[in-house]
């Protein structure tokens, strides 16, 4: 097995599964600490491709590739939980990878995440387990109604969710939800969403950015604000969820945990993502070190940077047609504009973001 606790310097080689804009920033981050990232991923001409000094173009379950990429590169790390597992099983035989395949199996399908969390000890939406017509009936009776029933696996972006409401025809539901399986979650009357981004390096040295507020659109994020109004010991809780949750999988890299806060200020733990998140782009202008750095500084085995925030933000992400306001914001004193090469602005398509910046309140 290659060694787990390597440590791999400037110079060395980053092998990134994934070429969305996620691989883009990694990459980017990667550069400025004197080392070079290789992409793999199906997709030619990929965004992050456009910035990297190699890129493999072969599908996720190409053996042959993967081998000849794996030869390339010192270590491997993924920006999307939607990789085959087998791929990432088959590279740690070959070289490092960090985070390995149990944090990203886990995050790949809801029912293992949510039984994850509640085994250590961490509170979510009450939830049952679906197969068919009569188990949604029976998980709709034990939960309660109004409901979401998700797809275990792929869904993100509110794809793959029905509603259930009192007096859903259950049946119907069912037959238009088109999974062999699923999860049922009780609905959450919630004051906000939350995240949590926290490192962890192989030594178990641990730094978390501060719990920042999402607002989405369309089941799409729409703004994170840095950050989140909490009360201390909330945001201190929040933390440690994501801490507990890091060590727990022996996690190395970045760990993206969401969260609701409920109206009587409690903390219900939704899902989580081993890689970079939407809501921690704020960090690559308000942070002394952001979430790409710090995510390659893990991966690499290089000491954590500091996360401290120096200023207050506003992400706002960009999508489909709003990439057309570039001109704008890039007139506009104080805005931070980020645009990920994409060639095509499609509804529901992240193009880039924009963060703004208030350097009037200390972190």
């Amino acid at each position: 097995m290659p060694h787990e606790d390597a440590v791999f310097p400037p110079g060395s080689i980053i092998g990134i599964l994934g070429g969305g804009q996620l691989g883009r920033m990694t990459a980017l981050a990667a550069a400025r600490l004197g080392l070079r990232c290789h992409v793999f991923c199906p997709e030619a001409d990929s965004p992050a491709a456009r910035v990297t000094d190699a890129a493999t173009v072969a599908a996720y379950d190409d053996e042959k590739a993967l081998r000849a990429f794996a030869a390339q590169v010192d270590v491997v790390t993924f920006e999307f939980e939607n990789i085959p597992a087998d791929a990432v099983r088959l590279m740690a035989d070959l070289v490092p990878v960090r985070p390995g395949a149990r944090a990203l199996e886990i995050s790949q399908d809801r029912l293992r995440e949510k039984a994850f969390f509640n085994g250590i000890g961490l509170e979510t939406a009450p939830w049952r387990e679906v197969d068919g017509p009569e188990s949604l009936s029976r998980a709709v009776a034990e939960v309660g109604a109004p409901a979401i029933l998700k797809t275990t696996r792929l869904g993100y972006d509110g794809k793959g969710q029905v509603r259930v409401d009192p007096g859903t025809d259950l049946a119907g539901a069912w037959r238009g939800f088109g999974a062999d399986v699923g999860v049922l979650e009780g609905f959450v009357d919630f004051e906000r969403e939350i995240s949590v981004i926290v490192a962890r390096g192989i030594d178990g040295a641990w730094a978390a950015f501060d719990p920042v507020e999402n607002r989405h659109a369309n089941h799409i994020l729409d703004t994170t604000t840095a950050p989140a109004v909490l009360a201390p010991s909330l945001a201190l809780q929040a933390i440690e969820a994501a801490r507990r949750s890091a060590e727990a999988l022996d996690l190395v890299g970045l760990l993206a945990v969401e969260m609701f806060v409920t109206r009587d200020h409690r903390l219900l733990i939704n899902e989580m993502a081993p890689r970079p998140h939407n809501s921690g782009h704020w960090t690559m202008d308000a942070c002394l070190t952001d979430q790409f750095e710090q995510f390659v500084r893990a991966v690499c085995g290089l000491p954590l940077g500091s996360p401290e925030r120096h200023s207050d933000a506003v992400m706002t992400n960009l999508i489909g047609d709003d990439f057309n306001l570039w001109p704008e914001i890039l007139a506009e004193p104080g805005a931070r504009l980020h645009l990920y090469g994409k060639t095509e602005a499609r509804p529901g398509r992240k193009m880039g973001h924009v963060t703004r910046l208030n350097r009037t309140t200390t972190a």
